[in-house]
């Protein structure tokens, strides 16, 4: 039997495994799309870094797999997904502490003390 080979492509071993897209490149692009949903409530934070942490292990694996776990652009764009959740998150926490200060400033708390009493 004749071997053909395509113009390029790399000529395969017959037992090497066909390249299959990463479960792990689906969660992280799951995990980026909840968080980036629910990063207004603070609740995206948590998704948000787990996707990151998980974003990078799928990289990694992909690495050390040679070339058979596809998928790099669904964990592009869960990173992505995840890194503005995190900005909402951060976002919503400022905007929250100038709220605070500002009526805090407008009703300073506390008993208000007449200048002659006791």
């Amino acid at each position: 039997m004749m071997r053909v080979s395509v113009p390029g492509q790399p000529l395969r071993h017959p037992l090497d495994p066909d390249p299959v897209r990463s479960s792990k490149s689906r969660t992280v692009f799951a995990l980026g799309l909840l968080a980036a949903l629910t990063g207004v409530f603070l609740g995206g934070a948590v998704p948000a870094a787990v996707a990151l942490l998980l974003a990078r292990q799928a990289r990694r694996d992909a690495y050390a797999s040679g070339g058979y776990l596809t998928g790099a652009a669904w964990i592009r764009r869960g990173e992505r997904l995840a890194w503005t959740a995190l900005l909402l998150a951060a976002t919503t926490v400022v905007v929250a502490s100038i709220i605070g200060v500002v009526n805090l400033a407008e009703n300073p708390g506390g008993p208000d003390f007449t200048p002659t009493g006791d």
